[in-house]
């Protein structure tokens, strides 16, 4: 691992964490060459599908395009890091069980705002709105009037 500071390789571990879910490894290193501290992180890397994309093309699955849409539809929004990691690494986990070799952008996408819909309602039409990609008003309008009454049959 090449320092940030110096661009050495030699370092030594100073101190090593494992996450609670236990899926990554938190290193605190100590570079031999300039002394200056940084911190890596290790995650097991398991075989994932590939994605069908909406044009037909194939490409590997990326846990990053899941937290980046993430992440945009909780911006400003009371949702920890954390449980925006922890959403993320359930919908991986929950594609590595499946054992398919592809899966459909659709199921992303779906599976995505199943669990942002539990999170936080704002959040959840935030990322509809860029993959559902409404035409126009009514279909934006459609989805919230959707998400309401599907709150309020949980209310009941």
């Amino acid at each position: 691992m090449k320092c940030p500071a110096c661009g050495e390789i030699d370092n030594k571990v100073v101190n090593s964490r494992m996450s609670r879910e236990g899926d990554m490894i938190r290193r605190r290193r100590e570079c031999l060459q300039c002394s200056d501290r940084f911190t890596t992180y290790e995650r097991i890397e398991f075989t994932l599908p590939m994605v069908v994309k909406k044009d037909g093309r194939r490409e590997q699955f990326q846990r990053e395009k899941i937290m980046d849409g993430v992440q945009k539809a909780c911006q400003k929004r009371p949702v920890s890091m954390e449980t925006q990691e922890e959403l993320v690494s359930n919908i991986v986990k929950k594609f590595q069980a499946a054992g398919e070799r592809e899966i459909s952008y659709r199921e992303i996408g779906e599976t995505v705002m199943a669990e942002l819909v539990n999170l936080d309602d704002v959040a959840y039409v935030r990322f509809a709105s860029v993959y559902r990609s409404f035409k126009d008003v009514s279909e934006f309008m459609n989805e919230l009037q959707e998400l309401l009454e599907a709150k309020k049959r949980l209310m009941k």
